[in-house]
């Protein structure tokens, strides 16, 4: 082979090709002052790699968002997810319940127990900030809410009464007698519009609960998929079914 071919094939194959950015972002804490609520919350945003040159991207909305973050490992499972092309990019809202300013003061029973005010905060205040700073999408149906235990709660009345801004609704554990009306309302009241996920253990995660809420919704003809598992009320059933929930609602 002729020399300066050799040379010149060589030179090619050592050129360092500049590489696309793999992982997304999670923001710093940023911090929205309330009015509906009349306080501070603190939250904070992943975006996937590439975000410059995307828009109208699903976004999913997670109240105890700092236990997602650290006990789910959200992150590290939504590069891997996106990058496998198994779910599109999205935009993740992790909200905190803490208050800011004192974090060992813990809002979420307050926030979580169907409290109207606070679907009010998320309905006016804060997706319109998430809309206004991200290039997410601006329908319902590509909006969803996440939450365990009370966070499930929390869910489940966002699915009854904030429809019009969350098209899904995810459910892990929820657990229901803060607010024992609520099945009951499901029930009575006209379906909703949503998607549902909903999962619970089959070892003291309020099962027997679970279940009877899972009968209500399915003869209601509710579009869900649900999952059982054979662990408590805690990680060791949540992060296992994180991916179900990414698939679920964001599949590529």
């Amino acid at each position: 082979m002729d020399k300066f071919l050799v040379f010149f094939l060589t030179a090619l194959l050592t050129i360092s090709v500049p590489t696309v950015a793999q992982s997304g972002k999670l923001s710093a804490n940023q911090r929205i002052e309330s009015s509906t609520l009349g306080y501070a919350l603190q939250y904070r945003v992943y975006t996937p790699a590439g975000t410059e040159d995307l828009k109208n991207l699903p976004a999913l909305y997670i109240t105890d968002g700092q236990s997602y973050i650290g006990n789910g490992k959200m992150v590290k499972l939504l590069d891997r997810e996106i990058k496998k092309g198994s779910i599109k990019p999205v935009v993740v809202v992790f909200v905190d319940p803490r208050d800011p300013d004192n974090l060992r003061n813990n809002r979420r029973n307050s926030q979580f127990f169907c409290n109207a005010n606070y679907a009010s905060f998320f309905s006016r205040e804060l997706v319109p900030a998430i809309t206004q700073d991200y290039p997410v999408s601006f329908s319902r149906d590509d909006r969803v809410i996440l939450g365990l235990s009370f966070g499930g709660l929390n869910s489940a009345c966002f699915g009854l009464t904030a429809h019009p801004t969350f098209g899904g609704v995810a459910m892990q554990s929820p657990a229901m007698h803060p607010v024992p009306k609520l099945l009951g309302l499901y029930q009575s009241e006209e379906k909703r519009p949503i998607k549902i996920f909903f999962s619970i253990g089959s070892k003291n995660d309020n099962t027997t609960a679970g279940r009877r809420f899972k009968a209500v919704l399915e003869k209601k003809g509710y579009e869900m998929l649900y999952k059982e598992v054979p662990f408590g009320h805690n990680w060791q059933n949540w992060k296992p079914l994180l991916d179900d929930i990414l698939v679920y609602f964001f599949k590529a």
